[in-house]
């Protein structure tokens, strides 16, 4: 297993063969098409707010909990090993993996289901159409055009990196069916293979570091792993192995240890994979009916298994209950204000709207709140319900 970063593979994505970008620039002159796409998303101010997004907890319960921006940087790293074993382009992988979050809400999934239920009746909310939204109109930086004007291949993977939008697979949401009719992201398809490793780097950053944070908050303890599969076996062997090693050290060791073993799968599997499926294009990875980066099947059933406990034990555990209903009750009182009352919104948020309880003004709504941090969130809820003492 070779780590040779100026190997690439026949059917990695090649930035002197992109698609190209919505508005013509010129190149660069030190980067190629996806580093400076990386660069763009890195710069962007949707990425800087991530610092103060959710991951599980809440911002203000512990300063050393994952937030969307530590587990954004945590799968791009992962994602860049895979792509550098496997001889894909490293630029491209690393850029889908730190956007993949960008269109999530304050309070994680609590913030974005309750935005989801107020959005219900003006077209609903996703956060994949969220996160093209930032990347192709809301991001305000550049003189020329509206959002980053990144290349196809990365919009692609983006809106893809959870496999292909098919209309009998829940539906294709409007927002991204829209921009699809005019600039052709090929939903149908399974993505590049840079796409592909980002979705599971995905799935084992936030395995690995949500049982880390989920010991570190006492939601449960070691003991209740040991009967988990792979992890318990890992964790016992590490303890075995360091009998007299402290609670913080075997808890690193393990997950150090449990992330390696999940990226040496994919990579075995993968290889495999690719073998088997002789492509020697990107284009040819693409028309495949399956994917071609993946876990194995005994590795998919071992994500499963931690998947699993950790809905049981972190995601439904009452104190994370209790959060999630304050958050949510955060976002639909400001959402309901603000669609009632648009003049309450700020002056450069106000001229987007045609007036109360339309479409449009409801889409400025959304937009606003999707874009807060958690704290942000709270602030702007106390300022306008909180009556003065």
């Amino acid at each position: 297993m070779g780590t040779n970063h100026l190997y690439i593979a026949p059917y990695a994505s090649k930035p002197e063969s992109t698609r190209g970008r919505l508005y013509s620039e010129p190149e660069s002159k030190t980067r190629n098409a996806f580093h400076r796409d990386r660069d763009r998303i890195i710069h962007c101010a949707a990425f800087r707010r991530l610092e103060y997004k959710t991951q599980v907890f809440v911002y203000h319960e512990g300063d050393y909990y994952r937030t969307r921006l530590t587990h954004s940087l945590e799968t791009a790293q992962i994602a860049r090993s895979i792509c550098r074993v496997l001889g894909l382009n490293e630029d491209l992988g690393e850029a889908l993996a730190l956007a993949h979050d960008l269109g999530h809400t304050p309070f994680g999934h609590a913030g974005e289901d309750a935005l989801s239920e107020s959005m219900l009746e003006y077209g609903g909310f996703n956060h994949n159409v969220q996160t093209l939204r930032i990347l192709t109109q809301l991001e305000e930086r550049y003189a020329q055009f509206d959002g980053l004007n990144l290349t196809w291949e990365t919009l692609e993977g983006i809106v893809k990196h959870n496999g292909p939008l098919l209309p009998d697979n829940n539906g294709i949401p409007e927002g991204i069916a829209k921009y699809n009719q005019k600039h052709k992201l090929d939903l149908s398809s399974y993505p590049g293979p840079e796409a592909q490793v980002a979705a599971v780097a995905d799935d084992i950053a936030y395995n690995n570091h949500d049982i880390d944070d989920g010991l570190r908050a006492g939601l449960f303890c070691l003991d209740d792993l040991f009967e988990v599969p792979m992890v318990g076996e890992i964790f016992i062997s590490v303890r075995k192995a360091y009998p007299s090693l402290n609670q913080n050290r075997l808890v690193h060791e393990a997950i150090r240890r449990m992330i390696g073993l999940m990226i040496t799968d994919i990579i075995k599997e993968s290889q495999s994979r690719l073998s088997d499926s002789g492509c020697d294009s990107v284009e040819q990875i693409r028309a495949l009916k399956y994917p071609i980066i993946t876990f194995s099947s005994i590795m998919a059933s071992n994500d499963q298994a931690v998947k699993k406990f950790l809905y049981n034990r972190m995601y439904r555990h009452y104190k994370v209950n209790r959060m999630s209903s304050k958050a949510k009750k955060v976002v639909k009182d400001l959402f309901n204000l603000f669609i009632s009352e648009p003049d309450c919104l700020p002056d450069e948020w106000q001229i987007r709207c045609s007036g109360p309880m339309t479409m449009d003004t409801a889409q400025v709504v959304s937009d606003y709140i999707a874009c807060m941090t958690d704290r942000f969130a709270f602030l702007e809820h106390k300022r306008l319900f909180d009556l003065p003492s």
